[in-house]
């Protein structure tokens, strides 16, 4: 059986790792038109021009780029955050000159974003690696963006709940969100796994359908990661989506005692598949004939081991479980029942 799924939108900002670049300065930056309009899976080019200087006479400096990053400041849409492809200096020195060239800006950018700062390039093709500085700080001019027709992501996976050691598929869907329909053309798009989802272009880049499909068969190794779809742009994704496929929960519970004095604590240790560390299990005690209670929490370590504590309220034969209420991505799951004699 198959499950949509909607994950995480891949399209935040990446994770600077250092300080502003103390070589880069930015006097200047202006852009070709502060309003534009783009439809569907199209990219429309702004011209962007820096003035300043990047103060190194290394010969490696001598063509270095300017990238320009732009952030939202209003409006909703998928993507808060991009760049500009990066800029070559087109007069001056690398000392004191300007770079030019294009902001190519996708439909998902909806809405109203600012220029905010300028790194020194180039710029990776992948939208999340991390950058070796902070952008430079510029109050720089804001674009205006009206998107239509933006790209909708979705994904059926199959088994809809994947099980422990089993590989499994993934039929991703790309659609225009206004009409529900495929778009007129196929496209290349990425799929990735893990680190491929954030640093690197090792992943496939497979033709969409007619319909805007395309389904990949997964190792069972990919159940435990991050699984991705991105529509690339230049150099920022256009859209992109990522999630990790959803678990059964698998509960194993056994007493340190079958049988104990009335009021004697017994400890029960069991473990969770997975693990679902952080997660609650519940000690359960049958009432009457189908009543059951919980008479103890507990909570699954890193290691998926857990233990609670039972404490017989009477003598005779008394039924306990384990309950695994889902959590996350892990599903619902009980123990088998098992019993401790009070004496």
């Amino acid at each position: 059986m198959a499950a949509s799924v909607m994950g995480v939108q891949l399209v935040s900002a990446p994770a600077a790792q250092a300080a502003p670049d103390p070589k880069l300065q930015v006097t200047d930056i202006t852009v070709g038109r502060t309003s534009v309009a783009v439809s569907g899976l199209n990219l429309v080019a702004v011209p962007v021009r820096v003035t300043g200087g990047y103060a190194s006479t290394a010969p490696g400096d001598v063509n270095i780029p300017l990238v320009v990053h732009l952030q939202r400041t209003a409006g909703t849409g998928s993507l808060a955050y991009f760049v500009s492809a990066d800029l070559p200096r087109v007069s001056g020195t690398t000392q004191n000159g300007e770079w030019a060239g294009v902001v190519n800006v996708p439909s998902t950018a909806n809405g109203t974003f600012k220029i905010f700062g300028v790194t020194a390039g180039p710029f990776s093709d992948r939208p999340h690696q991390p950058m070796p500085a902070d952008p430079t700080p510029f109050d720089g001019p804001a674009l205006s963006v009206a998107g239509y027709h933006l790209p909708k992501i979705t994904a059926s996976v199959t088994p809809r709940i994947v099980p422990f050691g089993s590989g499994f598929s993934v039929t991703w869907a790309v659609t225009d969100s206004a009409t529900g329909q495929p778009y007129a053309t196929r496209f290349r798009v990425m799929l990735g796994i893990d680190n491929q989802c954030a640093e690197d272009l090792s992943g496939d880049f497979p033709l969409t359908s007619a319909s805007g499909t395309v389904t990949k068969v997964y190792p069972a190794s990919a159940a435990d990661a991050l699984i991705c779809l991105g529509i690339p742009g230049r150099p920022w994704d256009i859209a992109g989506l990522g999630f990790v496929v959803a678990r059964p929960g698998i509960v194993s519970a056994v007493p340190l005692a079958t049988s104990a004095k009335v009021g004697t604590i017994v400890p029960v240790n069991g473990n969770v598949l997975g693990p679902p560390s952080g997660c609650k299990v519940l000690l359960q005690r049958l009432y009457g004939a189908s009543q059951w209670r919980g008479v103890n929490v507990g909570v699954v370590r890193q290691s998926g081991r857990f233990t609670v504590s039972a404490q017989p309220a009477y003598q005779g034969l008394i039924p306990y479980r384990v309950y695994f209420p889902a959590c996350g991505r892990y599903q619902l799951g009980i123990s088998k029942v098992f019993y401790i004699r009070g004496l």
